[in-house]
């Protein structure tokens, strides 16, 4: 019972507040590579690089997962995308831009880590040309690995494991890692400067992040990391936990619809295809100057027709 209420009344709202979510996602994504491209936010290039590649991944994703193969296939039966080919090429970008936008999170939450904790390594590492190369790796790994097709025999399957494995089971363990780590560097380092600071009374009744600037950074660096990892995690949870499922059991097919099975499977992919949109927005959003630009933005069409109509 609770399952066809599900189906009949929440799956298609749900599906409808996905859609209308995921435009916003797409405009926004645009917005974010236009401020990211303009070079004004106070980040260095290797971060610049990081998040231009990022939204491009979320962006990609967007297109293809919700523009291709819910809006357009399900409103046009009869348009190019049901032709075999062009079905295939969409399944194919499909899981290459959703791998990419996890392991570019991956790759940068890698490089703030070594920012943070491994200042002799951050010189050689956190570099733009770095980043562009590990940015061109990670873009051809996947588009290689997500070329085959799998089929019954034992060695697809490991192949399928292993795909899995890859994403998103290896990218949860390293993105709580390095998050862990750094954290675990900021609180240390925070209580050392504490120390050699030697807060007087006043300090200390009004609390370390109204006195000193760096701990506020700080404070926001943890919290901005906690939000990525939960954010990711809370997202891909159903994906996986479904997957698990589905080996176990050998689940091959659905009955139909109102099968309770199609229903968690078609929300763990919505919720996977909205992973993919929310980390850009949360580590730039963060920004003030970031936040200054948008307001720019969207102020300027106004300015603009107030000074042609004035």
């Amino acid at each position: 019972m609770l399952l066809s209420v599900i189906h009949h009344r929440l799956l298609p709202q749900s599906t409808a507040f996905s859609s209308s979510t995921h435009c916003d996602l797409f405009q926004s994504n645009i917005l974010a590579i236009v401020i990211l491209c303009r070079g004004r936010c106070g980040l260095s290039k290797c971060i610049s690089r990081y998040l231009v590649a990022m939204t491009v991944a979320d962006l990609m994703a967007v297109i293809i997962a919700v523009i291709f193969e819910r809006i357009v296939y399900r409103n046009f039966p009869n348009s190019f995308v049901t032709i075999t080919h062009i079905c295939r090429l969409i399944g194919f970008l499909d899981s290459t831009t959703r791998d990419l936008s996890v392991w570019l999170t991956v790759a940068f939450t890698f490089d703030r880590y070594v920012a943070i904790c491994c200042p002799k390594l951050k010189t050689k590492y956190c570099t733009e040309k770095t980043a562009l190369r590990l940015i061109a790796v990670l873009a051809l790994i996947f588009f290689v690995e997500n070329i085959p097709c799998y089929h019954t025999s034992l060695s697809w399957i490991v192949f399928d494991w292993l795909q899995i494995i890859l994403t998103p089971f290896l990218p949860f363990v390293l993105i709580l890692l390095f998050n862990s780590l750094t954290v675990s560097h900021i609180l240390e380092s925070s209580r050392a400067r504490r120390r050699l600071r030697g807060h007087s009374d006043g300090d200390r009744n009004r609390g370390a992040s109204d006195s000193d600037p760096e701990m506020r950074k700080r404070k926001k660096s943890i919290i901005l990391l906690f939000a990525v990892s939960a954010n990711f995690i809370l997202l891909w949870i159903t994906f996986v936990l479904y997957f698990l499922y589905k080996r176990i059991s050998k689940m091959h097919y659905f009955t139909g619809y109102n099968d309770p099975s199609f229903i968690i499977w078609r929300t763990a992919f919505m919720l996977v295809s909205l992973s993919c949109c929310t980390n850009t927005c949360i580590y730039a959003v963060i920004q003030t100057k970031f936040r200054a630009e948008i307001r720019k933005a969207v102020t300027f069409p106004f300015i603009l027709f107030v000074r042609l109509f004035h």
